[in-house]
C-alpha cells in the first residue's frame, strides 16, 4: 500500500461567531474558496492535477447548503474538472475528510487531493438545519433512550463529575490555552499557517489577558433545573470561560502520495501514519476521544509515551482534562500553541485547522508523531497519527 503526505496546510484566522465578528461579512464560499486558493498558490501544485477536494462542514443548510465544497472550488478558479464534495461528521467533518483523502491516496484511488471544512457561526448559526419543531433523532432513537438524550453543554458536565473535574481545574486549563496561543503568535508561530483574509490577520477570540479570577466570575452556561433534577450529580461548573466559542473559519490540507510529491518536488510536512473512528455513549457524548486514541495508538503499535505533540479539540475543558486522565497524557504536550478555547471553533473547519497546527508545530519543534483526536456529537471520535518525514 502507498503511503499519503500532507505537503501544505494552511487555514483563515478565526472570527468570532457573531454578527460584527471579523468574518462574519464573508459568506462561506468565500472563505474556504480563500483557502483553497491560498493552498494552490502556496504549493505551487497544478490545480489540475486535483483528484478530489473532500470538505467538512456540519450546519448543511442555507448559505452552507448545495454541497458547499464544490462552490469553494469553483470560486477558488480551480478548474472545473476538479470535483468536490460535503461530508458531516459533526465536529470532526474535516478530520474526517483527511481520513478519507488519505485513505484513497494509501489505496491508489488519488494521487492529490485535499482536505478542507469550513463553518460560518455568524452566517448559518449552529442548530440551523433543524427547524422549530422538527425531530432530527427519529421514534427508534427515543425508544432506545426513553429519558432523553441532552444537549452537548449537559455532556460536559456530566463528564466534569464523573472524572471530578472541578471549576478551578477546567479554569485554569482555559487560561493555559489562551495564554498559549498568545505566545504562540507573539512568537509567529502561526505565519506560515494563517493566510490572512479582508485585513483580518489574526484569531479573534484568543485573550491574552484573560485570569482565573475573571473566569471565576462567569455564570454556568448550561444549568437547567430540569437536567439539575435529572442529574444531581452535576455542580455546574462549565461556562462560556472553559468552553469554545463560536467562530468562523476555513482549513485545507494538500495530501498525495509521497512518490508523487517526490515527483513534483513538493516537500512533505508530515506523514499520515494511521487512523481510528468510533462510536461511544451518546449521552455523555464527547468521551469517545478516549477510546478513539487508544486505538488509533493500539493499530499504529505505539504507546501513549511515544507521541510528541498532541492536538485534543478543546470542545471544553473538561473532554481534555478527562481525556488526559484516562491516557496520562503528559500535559505539557497537548496543544501546545493553544486550543479551540483560545484559538476558536468553527465547528466544519476545526478538523483541518488542528491538523494544520498540528504538522506546523511538528516541524517547529522538532516532533516525530502526533496524535489528533477530536469528540463529536451523538457519541463518535476521529483520531489520527502523524510521523514527520526526516
Amino acid at each position: 500500500m502507498r503511503d499519503a503526505v500532507i505537503v501544505e496546510a494552511v487555514r483563515t484566522p478565526v472570527g468570532k461567531g457573531k454578527p460584527n465578528g471579523s468574518l462574519a461579512h464573508v459568506h462561506p464560499v468565500e472563505l474556504l474558496a480563500h483557502t483553497l486558493r491560498t493552498l494552490v498558490e502556496r504549493s505551487g501544485v497544478d490545480p489540475a492535477l486535483i483528484d478530489d477536494v473532500i470538505g467538512g462542514t456540519v450546519d448543511q443548510v442555507g448559505e452552507q447548503a448545495m454541497n458547499t465544497t464544490r462552490y469553494a472550488v469553483l470560486s477558488a478558479g480551480l478548474p472545473e474538472t476538479v470535483p468536490a464534495t460535503t461530508v458531516d461528521r459533526q465536529c470532526g467533518s474535516s478530520q474526517q475528510a483527511v481520513h478519507f483523502a488519505a485513505q484513497g491516496v494509501m489505496s491508489g484511488a488519488y494521487d492529490i487531493v485535499v482536505a478542507c471544512g469550513v463553518e460560518s457561526m455568524s452566517r448559518v448559526p449552529m442548530w440551523s438545519n433543524v427547524p422549530a419543531g422538527k425531530d432530527p433523532f427519529g421514534p427508534g432513537v427515543a425508544a432506545r433512550y426513553p429519558e432523553g438524550l441532552v444537549p452537548q453543554g449537559i455532556s460536559a458536565e456530566l463528564i466534569a463529575a464523573k472524572w471530578s473535574i472541578g471549576r478551578e481545574e477546567m479554569d485554569a486549563f482555559a487560561v493555559s490555552s489562551h495564554r498559549k496561543a498568545a505566545a504562540a503568535w507573539a512568537a509567529g508561530l502561526f505565519d506560515a499557517q494563517v493566510a490572512p483574509l479582508d485585513g483580518v490577520a489574526r484569531d479573534e477570540s484568543v485573550r491574552p489577558g484573560t485570569t482565573a479570577e475573571v473566569l471565576a466570575g462567569l455564570k454556568p452556561a448550561y444549568y437547567d433545573p430540569g437536567f439539575a433534577e435529572r442529574f444531581p450529580q452535576i455542580e455546574w461548573n462549565v461556562t462560556a470561560g472553559n468552553a469554545s466559542p463560536i467562530n468562523d473559519g476555513a482549513s485545507a490540507v494538500l495530501i498525495t502520495s509521497g512518490e508523487t510529491a517526490a515527483r513534483l518536488g513538493l516537500r512533505p510536512l508530515a506523514r499520515l501514519h494511521s487512523f481510528a473512528v468510533t462510536g461511544s455513549d451518546p449521552l455523555l457524548m464527547l468521551t469517545g476521544v478516549i477510546p478513539a486514541t487508544e486505538k488509533v495508538l493500539r493499530r499504529a503499535g505505539l504507546g501513549i509515551e511515544d507521541i510528541d505533540l498532541f492536538e485534543v479539540n478543546e470542545a471544553f475543558s473538561s473532554v481534555v482534562l478527562a481525556w488526559r486522565q484516562e491516557t496520562g497524557a503528559d500535559l505539557a504536550k497537548v496543544n501546545v500553541n493553544g486550543g479551540a478555547i483560545a484559538l476558536g471553533h468553527p465547528l466544519g473547519a476545526s478538523g483541518t485547522r488542528l491538523t494544520t497546527t498540528l504538522v506546523h508545530a511538528m516541524r517547529q519543534s522538532g516532533a516525530r508523531f502526533g496524535l489528533q483526536t477530536m469528540c463529536e456529537a451523538g457519541g463518535l471520535a476521529n483520531a489520527m497519527i502523524l510521523e514527520a518525514v526526516r
